[in-house]
């Protein structure tokens, strides 16, 4: 199948111990309207999904510890062969915590980490204690086995710390390092003044491809960034020589940069199916229909893979097979998930013109 899911995240519950600044789901500790769904849902949910693929599957949230039968539910998913994993935040883990992710076969963690000192990630995250618990965190991972990784989003507020939290991800242990570029959706609407501007995006991608060129350990990849591949392609043939991806394979199977609706989804708390965590815009709702015709049949995702319907430089752009620009950007920022990629300073050639 072309178009194979690889990749769920499961958003649990939408209640959370912190308030941060960029928050897709503006989740809070009381999720009011959107409650958690009974252990008996997630199971048929886990079902459902494991009778027709074996993605990964990642516990996510709001905070997924919150939920007191999470380890349940990544052990039933873990015993119907999915790859179960986690996104935490951090400061919720403890040592009892990391026995029961280990017990529950969850395969993989990931932290948020947005500054390399509390001053940064706690005024991200807007709760002061927030970066002592997501070290603490990281250092237990390490000390019980269990492999994690990080995620960091950034805006113009902590952009300058970059190459700061780089080298404190690998001074942690993580196995990658992924770093987000702010898609406006949930409480991310509230700092459209703070999103990184265009040339400004295209200079932290340029400084990533000089990074990763010269990374042997940690796994590292921008996300939510597509024409970072496009990029690679450019600069490789600059520099006259092929650039090694292990990054490339790792996150897209070989596909391409966007991937929503592709490869990857999430499904909320409601049940809605999403092209991904920052596309606020359903393909269906599992509770009325099996996963695998509303991945198979939507028609968001049929469109989302036509890629001959992408609309302006994207849909002319000779790089629009590895590339395809941010679906869920596109829709945040002009209300058409089909149009260019606003965040893209690259200008296509023509039509025939290009190579």
């Amino acid at each position: 199948m072309e178009f194979e899911v690889k990749w769920i995240a499961w958003e649990i519950t939408r209640r959370c111990n912190l308030g941060c600044v960029h928050c897709r789901s503006s989740s809070q500790l009381e999720a009011t309207g959107h409650p958690d769904f009974s252990f008996s849902e997630a199971t048929r949910v886990l079902d459902d999904i494991s009778s027709y693929a074996k993605p990964v599957v990642v516990l996510s949230g709001g905070e997924p510890l919150l939920r007191r039968d999470v380890f349940d539910i990544a052990r039933y998913g873990t015993d119907r062969g999915l790859r179960m994993c986690l996104a935490t935040n951090g400061t919720l883990v403890t040592g009892d915590i990391c026995e029961k992710i280990k017990t529950a076969g969850i395969r993989m963690v990931s932290l948020s980490l947005d500054g390399s000192t509390p001053e940064i990630h706690d005024n991200f995250r807007n709760q002061p204690g927030a970066f002592t618990g997501t070290i603490q965190a990281a250092t237990l991972f390490k000390q019980h086995g269990i492999p994690f990784l990080i995620n960091s989003s950034f805006t113009v507020r902590n952009r300058a710390d970059i190459p700061n939290i780089y080298k404190l991800a690998k001074e942690l242990g993580a196995t990658a390092w992924y770093m987000f570029m702010i898609v406006p959706t949930g409480r991310g609407h509230d700092i459209m003044d703070e999103l990184i501007p265009r040339d400004v995006y295209e200079e932290i991608l340029e400084w990533h491809y000089r990074m990763e060129k010269e990374e042997d350990e940690l796994l590292v990849r921008p996300t939510c960034a597509p024409h970072y591949y496009r990029i690679i392609l450019q600069k490789s043939k600059e520099d006259k020589e092929k650039f090694k991806r292990r990054s490339l394979k790792f996150s897209t199977g070989g596909a391409k940069g966007c991937l929503a609706g592709q490869l990857i989804c999430l499904i909320d708390v409601d049940g809605e199916v999403l092209p991904c965590s920052y596309f606020p815009k359903a393909a269906g709702n599992i509770r009325q229909q099996t996963f695998k015709d509303i991945w198979e049949n939507s028609p968001l995702f049929r469109e989302l893979r036509d890629f001959k319907s992408y609309k302006g430089s994207c849909g002319r752009c000779e790089y629009l097979n590895v590339c395809g620009g941010c679906r869920a950007r596109a829709y945040a920022m002009t209300g058409d998930y089909l149009a260019e990629e606003p965040f893209c300073a690259y200008c296509p050639p023509p039509k025939g013109l290009g190579k």
